[in-house]
C-alpha cells in the first residue's frame, strides 16, 4: 500500500516522502496514528505542495539567518565590570549576559546559541562564537574592561 508520511519517521523517510508499506502496517499503525496517509492521485499532489512550501520556508529562513550572521560578524560588546586590588573580577562573564547584551544591540538569539566553554573571568578582549541553525555560524568580540 502505497503511502504520504506526515512526519520523520526513522526507517521509513521523511515527511511527505511516498513509500510503499505493508497494508496491516499503514491501516492498523500509520494511519490511525496520522502518521501517515493513504497516497490517492489528490493527496500526491497535495504532498507536493507541502513540500515546495516547507523548502521555500527553509530557504527564506536561511537567508534571513544568513543576514543576521553577517550583521553580527566582528560585532563587538563591552562589559565595564568592578576590579579587585590584584586585577579580579567581582563577577564573571557568562553565556546569559552575552545573550542579554545581543538583545539590547538587537540581536534576538538564544543563550545556548552562544559557544562559551567556561565564563570570562578576565579583563581583555575575547572571541566568542554565535551558532545557528543550518550550521552557520559567527564570531563576535567581547571586551571586558575596568569600571570608571
Amino acid at each position: 500500500m502505497k503511502v504520504i508520511i506526515l512526519e520523520d519517521i526513522k526507517k521509513l523517510g521523511k515527511r511527505y516522502e511516498i513509500k510503499e508499506v505493508k497494508d496491516g502496517y499503514a491501516k492498523n499503525f500509520l494511519i490511525p496514528r496520522k502518521m501517515a496517509k493513504l497516497a490517492t492521485s489528490k493527496a500526491i499532489q497535495w504532498a507536493e505542495t507541502q513540500k515546495e512550501l516547507e523548502k521555500q520556508k527553509v530557504e527564506q529562513e536561511l537567508q534571513k539567518l544568513q543576514e543576521i550572521a553577517s550583521k553580527m560578524d566582528g560585532f563587538e560588546i563591552m562589559f565595564p565590570v568592578k576590579v579587585g586590588e590584584k586585577g579580579e573580577l567581582f563577577q564573571s562573564i557568562n553565556a546569559q549576559k552575552i545573550t542579554e547584551k545581543l538583545k539590547e544591540s538587537g540581536f534576538e538569539i538564544k543563550k545556548d546559541q552562544v559557544e562559551l566553554k567556561d565564563p570570562i573571568k578576565d579583563i581583555g578582549e575575547f572571541p566568542v562564537k554565535i551558532k545557528f541553525e543550518h550550521n552557520l555560524e559567527t564570531e563576535i568580540r567581547v571586551i571586558v574592561n575596568k569600571e570608571k
